[in-house]
């Protein structure tokens, strides 16, 4: 018989809990980089986020930027935890399981072309500065 433990997280309270939630969150980057698209996407983060505060002129345009980059990548968090989610589930082929997949490979779809809009627009504003 399988014993179901109780979710202690939700016994702590103030910064005891703030502190285990951080941990939470760490081993969640830590599994990620385990998944190749977030993998790639956190390599190319590495070179847009110090690249945006190059390209960027204002504080704005710089967090538009980086935050599309981490918006990516934040998506991907996501989509990877429902992947995971519908795998325990079972490996068997439902037609929700795929819905649920699909919608999560199509907000990471959105997210990306958000981004390259805004970084292609951005170099084309910065291109056409010196023209």
């Amino acid at each position: 018989m399988t014993h179901i433990h109780e979710n202690l997280q939700k016994q702590r309270r103030g910064l005891s809990r703030v502190v285990h939630a951080f941990g939470y969150s760490i081993q969640g980057l830590k599994a990620a980089m385990h998944e190749p698209a977030f993998k790639q996407e956190a390599y190319v983060a590495f070179v847009l986020i110090p690249l945006s505060f190059y390209l960027g002129s204002t504080w704005v345009e710089i967090s538009l930027l980086s935050g599309s980059v981490i918006f990516v990548l934040t998506v991907e968090l996501l989509n990877t935890g429902l992947e995971s989610a519908i795998d325990r589930v079972g490996p068997q082929w439902h037609d929700l399981s795929k819905r649920c997949k699909d919608l999560g490979s199509a907000a990471v779809l959105l997210s990306i072309l958000l981004c390259m809009g805004i970084w292609l627009t951005a170099l084309f504003l910065k291109i056409t500065q010196f023209v």
